[in-house]
């Protein structure tokens, strides 16, 4: 089980390992009042593929629900490729149970979707 603190949310963006790539690392928890950083954050990205690695976030809110469906929204909407990274067993049963699970491609690591998206 990863031990995780319980610090401010961040997100920072990088260019992935291939062309065409952009990697936003969100860290800490995703709540009602930071939900919106990881929207606009992912917004801006003009790359037609997005890996969000979500490895150091401990836990979702129902605003984190919406926030990353409006994410995925956007991407289909722009005809972008929209993967997540390192999504802990506490954000998967979220997602699970509040039924938006399927929407969203999940992978380990940063390396295997930035194989599995091309």
């Amino acid at each position: 089980m990863r031990v995780m603190t319980n610090e401010p949310f961040r997100v920072q963006a990088r260019p992935g390992a291939k062309s065409g790539v952009q990697i936003l690392t969100a860290k800490g928890a995703i709540t009602f009042v930071s939900s919106q950083a990881l929207v606009d954050a992912a917004l801006a990205v003009t790359d037609p593929k997005l890996v969000i690695d979500l490895t150091d976030v401990p836990s979702v809110d129902s605003m984190a629900v919406g926030a990353l469906v409006r994410t995925y929204v956007h991407c289909q909407k722009s005809g972008r490729r929209l993967v997540f990274v390192g999504m802990g067993p506490r954000v998967q049963n979220v997602l699970r149970l509040t039924g938006v699970d399927p929407l969203f491609d999940l992978y380990a690591t940063v390396a295997e979707a930035e194989a599995a998206i091309g």
